[in-house]
C-alpha cells in the first residue's frame, strides 16, 4: 500500500478518534508530500526513497523544535512535538542501533581501504546509500568520523 493511501487512512482514523496531535502530524505529512510532488514539476509520484527522506526531514525538524522548547523551559510546547515524532516514525523503516550502523560502516571502510578523514566523503556516500532510511545522517557522520580518525 502506498504511503499516501496509508496517510489518508490514518487521517480518517485520527479524525474519528478526535486525536488532534496525530491529525496534525498526519496532515503535515500529507502537505509535505503534495508540496514535494508539485515542486518537482513532474507528473510522477514520489519514490519510496523520496518519501523516506521527507519523513526523516519532518522528524528532524520536530526534534529540533522540541529541543529548543525544552531549552527554553516550555514543556507545554515540547510535548506535542515529541508526540508528533512518534506518529511520523510509524511510517519510517525500523532504525538501526548505533552498534549495527558502526558494523556496516566498519565493513565499508574495510572493503574500500579508506583511511584518514580525507576519505570521509567516499565512505559517507557509500554508507548513506547502503543504510538508506534506516539511520540518520548525523549518526552515520559521527560514526564515520570516529572510525576514520
Amino acid at each position: 500500500m502506498s504511503l499516501q493511501i496509508q496517510i489518508m487512512d490514518e487521517i480518517k482514523t485520527a479524525m474519528r478518534a478526535k486525536d488532534t496531535v496525530a491529525l496534525e502530524a498526519l496532515r503535515a505529512i500529507k502537505s509535505e508530500m503534495l508540496l514535494a510532488a508539485t515542486a518537482s514539476g513532474s507528473k510522477e509520484e514520489l519514490t519510496e526513497d523520496d518519501e523516506i527522506k521527507l519523513l526523516q526531514r519532518l522528524v528532524k525538524t520536530r526534534k529540533e523544535s522540541a529541543r529548543i522548547f525544552t531549552e527554553q523551559n516550555r514543556p507545554d510546547l515540547a510535548e506535542p512535538e515529541l508526540a508528533q515524532i512518534a506518529v511520523i516514525e510509524k511510517f519510517l523503516p525500523a532504525q538501526l542501533s548505533e552498534a549495527e550502523v558502526e558494523a556496516v560502516i566498519a565493513k565499508i571502510i574495510a572493503e574500500t581501504g579508506a583511511s584518514g578523514i580525507a576519505s570521509m566523503g567516499k565512505v559517507m556516500g557509500l554508507a548513506s546509500a547502503q543504510l538508506g532510511g534506516t539511520a540518520e545522517g548525523k549518526t552515520i557522520s559521527t560514526i564515520v568520523k570516529k572510525l576514520l580518525v
